[in-house]
């Protein structure tokens, strides 16, 4: 299978960087490069693409804003976003399971980036990708998340938060606890907290975030430990730091 590539970023060693390494990987194929959003939008109209390296930070017209536009297409092409480092716009990625290369890029992670793409192209997974790329273009200079995009071998799935009514820490991962299930989703839960909306999800453990309205009691356990009961039947553990405040929530 040939990948079609194009590489949009308004700096020519840039490009050039990326097409080189590119050549080392057999089976893509570099369309055409653009430096600037604008022209990509016409070499899209004029080309079949399946993977579009961005740049984020571009004069005129952003990255962001063409990744708007390719997001309302059914279909979308895939979207590798190449970036200077930026926290917070690292974290939207890893938030929605969209790849990312930091400049200079690295070629390990390029390899990983090109063999996930790879299998969701292989696998059709074009349109559950591009919900994931929509909800990143939606949460976009909003500081409250509403969904999560999760990924797992070759797809995405997106997950509504208003869904997850407890969230537990594992490593660098969070499992994302639901009605009938659970998901686990690659992001430290120090970062996901940040973007939670506080009106709706509160932290009752340095490893724990549970929706408020889950809550239907606080139970003391021990000396210094408590537990929260859940409307959902699950129990979890309340640090002596978090439990006045979890007290406090319940009125």
């Amino acid at each position: 299978m040939t990948v079609r590539a194009l590489i949009v970023d308004d700096e020519e060693p840039g490009r050039i960087n990326l097409r080189y390494a590119l050549a080392d990987h057999p089976g893509w194929e570099v369309v055409a490069e653009c430096d600037s959003a604008a022209a990509a939008s016409a070499v899209l109209g004029r080309h079949a693409v399946d993977v579009v390296f961005l740049d984020i930070q571009m004069p005129q017209q952003s990255g962001l804003e063409l990744a708007g536009m390719l997001a309302a297409q059914a279909s979308p092409p895939l979207v590798i976003f190449v970036t200077a480092h930026d926290e917070f716009a690292l974290e939207a990625f890893e938030v929605h399971a969209l790849d990312y290369l930091l400049k200079p890029v690295n070629d390990a992670r390029l390899a990983a980036a090109l063999g996930r793409a790879q299998v969701m192209l292989e696998q059709r997974q074009r349109g559950a990708y591009g919900q994931a790329l929509r909800g990143y273009v939606a949460d976009s200079g909003q500081h409250h998340l509403r969904h999560l995009s999760v990924r797992a071998v070759g797809s995405i799935e997106s997950i509504a938060l208003a869904d997850v009514h407890w969230i537990e820490a594992c490593g660098n991962y969070v499992q994302l606890h639901m009605a009938q299930r659970m998901v686990m989703h690659r992001i430290p839960i120090s970062r996901l907290a940040a973007r939670l909306d506080p009106a709706d999800f509160m932290q009752v453990h340095r490893r724990a975030i549970i929706r408020s309205n889950q809550l239907q009691a606080l139970e003391v356990t021990g000396d210094g430990t408590f537990s929260a009961r859940l409307a959902c039947g699950a129990r979890v553990a309340v640090s002596e730091r978090y439990a006045e405040t979890t007290r406090a929530r319940m009125g």
